[in-house]
């Protein structure tokens, strides 16, 4: 059976990136494809990508695959899915580059990737980007995701292999005028994410229900709980099973809850609210209830200010009034 989450083939097409660079093809000019496996020296594995310098990936794509997250400072999810993707990329030993971009600061990159919310990961080969996946996901997904990008850079001739200058340092900020290092967080959300990263979620959804238990205004903690209770309900679930129960049994809330789930999971954030309000009017009021609770924890994740949370806000409502 196929494992969450889609496979990058399935997902949306590549975007439009001609607005940021006039890139060549593929063959031609000094950017043309690596030979497999050539070395190519370069100061770090990890960049962070800004609107001013984000040609130079382009360019580097055309000899090793790069990885984008986009991704939000204030967001637990985000940090917890950054550890991964820095953990996955120091394993694959120069096959992969990895650039941060903060969303919050590079709106260019933003519109360019088709970023709907953060963290949001992609992928850029031969100068073209693929959407790989949206949200934070369990590590063996991650790099699920990563073995099939390279695959792909390995059709198109892109297998180019970085030798890291031990002299330029191994953080990107070396090579950027960075601000400082973020304060540590809070206790609690320390706890969490290290039990995140360990894939402890049970650990993590106590961590932050105490912080919250602390501090009802702790939108971190709130944000970091909705997040995380997502990747505990799909842990160890496969997509054929969750489609297949709900397939099987259209009227079910806790099957076409699991479905949402999904669907939120791989970036398909309207097709999650449709499915839940569609749902919500035929249910009992047991049922109307938990469907109204995963909603309010889809806003959550996707981020209160996205226009599609106004829009299943104002469905909701309508619904319930």
């Amino acid at each position: 059976m196929s494992q969450l989450p889609p496979n990058p083939t399935n997902l949306r097409g590549a975007v439009d990136l001609s607005s940021l660079v006039n890139r060549p093809q593929p063959g031609q000019g000094d950017a043309g494809g690596a030979a497999q496996g050539e070395p190519i020296e370069l100061p770090s594995l990890f960049f962070q990508g800004t609107d001013a310098n984000f040609n130079d990936f382009i360019d580097l794509s055309m000899r090793i695959p790069v990885v984008v997250a986009l991704t939000a400072a204030w967001a637990d999810p985000d940090r917890a899915l950054a550890t991964v993707l820095d953990r996955v990329t120091n394993d694959l030993a120069g096959r992969i580059v990895l650039v941060q971009v903060d969303v919050d600061a590079n709106p260019q990159l933003v519109q360019a990737f088709q970023a709907q919310s953060a963290p949001a990961v992609a992928g850029i080969v031969s100068g073209r980007p693929v959407q790989l996946f949206s949200g934070a996901l369990p590590e063996e997904q991650v790099r699920d995701v990563i073995a099939q990008l390279l695959e792909l850079a390995a059709q198109n001739g892109v297998t180019g292999v970085a030798q890291v200058d031990a002299a330029a340092g191994e953080t990107p900020e070396a090579e950027t005028d960075e601000p400082a290092p973020e304060p540590p967080l809070p206790p609690l959300h320390a706890e969490a994410y290290d039990a995140i990263d360990r894939g402890d979620y049970p650990a993590a959804i106590t961590a932050y229900k105490t912080a919250i238990a602390q501090d009802p205004r702790d939108q971190m903690a709130i944000a970091g709980l909705a997040q995380v209770s997502l990747l505990s309900r799909l842990a160890g679930r496969t997509l054929d099973e969750i489609r297949n129960t709900a397939a099987a049994a259209p009227g079910d809330s806790d099957a076409q809850l699991a479905v949402a789930d999904l669907d939120l999971s791989g970036g398909h954030v309207d097709d999650a609210f449709d499915r839940l309000l569609t749902l919500f009017p035929t249910l009992d009021a047991e049922g109307k209830e938990a469907v109204r609770a995963r909603i309010l924890e889809y806003f959550e994740i996707v981020g209160v200010e996205d226009p599609r949370v106004g829009k299943a806000r104002a469905r909701l409502a309508s619904l319930l009034y």
